[in-house]
């Protein structure tokens, strides 16, 4: 069940929480407090879909709320801002990761030159560049793409049910979406590479 079928899960219906968004956007303290008890575990469940860490939830978390803040008044239909929030987390959830995925390589200390059990340079050259353009491949994928396999395959987070939900999409479209993101992936790894100037 995506985001949207867990909002409705709360047993609130879209007019009250719409009625609850136009209160809140007009500085009432207690629509404010409603929504928050209603719709925290929500925002805490997909943050928590990715993964994260207690402080990572919290942050992503934290800025899903403010930016609930900054455009209460902006919702298109105040009465899904349960969907509103659980597309909200997952973007916040996804720029967090994104952030990370550019991990400095660790430099060499004297021990690991010296010591044999390490791969040679050569091979590891050939490991780093065949990690290089596979990532390159990677962020020329679609976004959904890039989304759905870090989902499942580079960072799994479990089950086919988080990751749909995370997705926002149907349990049953995982599987082919994901045969056809690793042949995209499989293609572009297969063009020849643009030849680099030095």
């Amino acid at each position: 069940m995506g985001p949207v079928g867990a909002v409705r899960c709360l047993s609130m219906s879209d007019d009250d929480a719409g009625r609850l968004v136009h209160a809140a956007a007009k500085g009432d303290q207690a629509a404010w407090e409603a929504l928050v008890d209603r719709y925290a575990r929500l925002v805490y469940t997909v943050a928590r879909g990715f993964r994260l860490d207690d402080a990572d939830v919290a942050d992503v978390s934290q800025a899903t709320w403010l930016r609930l803040v900054e455009n209460l008044d902006k919702l298109r239909d105040p009465g899904s801002v349960g969907a509103w929030l659980a597309t909200t987390a997952r973007r916040e959830a996804l720029a967090l990761l994104r952030n990370r995925w550019e991990v400095p390589l660790p430099e060499l200390t004297r021990s690991e030159l010296m010591d044999e059990s390490q791969p040679e340079p050569w091979q590891r050259l050939v490991a780093e560049e065949t990690d290089a353009e596979l990532w390159h491949a990677y962020r020329r994928l679609s976004i959904r793409c890039q989304e759905l396999l870090r989902l499942l395959v580079f960072e799994p987070v479990g089950s086919y049910a988080i990751a749909a939900a995370a997705l926002s999409v149907p349990i049953g479209s995982l599987g082919p979406s994901r045969a056809r993101c690793l042949a995209t992936l499989r293609t572009l790894l297969n063009q020849p590479a643009p030849q680099r100037r030095i």
